[in-house]
């Protein structure tokens, strides 16, 4: 009986270790960062869409919050939202001067937890 006893202290010290946790980083118990990120580059239009999958069931408190783009290592430009405009899957498209052989990295950050960088290399598939 004692230790069964003992037993259920412990148990009862995790769940409150736990709640405790959950109540001082609420967006983090239920916050996930982008979970993908494809880029297209029109070298003819010189346009660069972004297409972020961050499934969110509040995309109006967790959403993608930045989208950032370097070009060749270094910062092109930095956007920022205050909401997504889907609750799973959507796109932005942005105008970007590059030439054949230019990487650009694009990094999709959470406004809660994490974020999703990837490359592409202009002309390359």
């Amino acid at each position: 009986m004692k230790r069964r006893a003992g037993t259920l202290i412990i148990a009862w010290k995790a769940v409150l270790i736990i709640s405790i946790f959950c109540c001082l980083h609420p967006g983090m118990s239920f916050a996930t960062s982008p979970q993908d990120v494809k880029l297209e580059y029109d070298a003819g239009a010189q346009m660069l869409t972004v297409t972020i999958t961050h499934p969110s069931s509040f995309p109006s408190y967790h959403y993608t919050k930045y989208v950032e783009i370097k070009k060749n290592g270094a910062a092109a430009m930095k956007t920022a939202y205050e909401n997504q405009p889907d609750v799973d899957t959507f796109a932005y498209t942005y105008k970007v001067t590059a030439a054949e052989g230019e990487t650009l990295e694009v990094t999709a950050t959470c406004s809660l937890y994490g974020y999703k960088t990837v490359n592409l290399t202009v002309g390359k598939k």
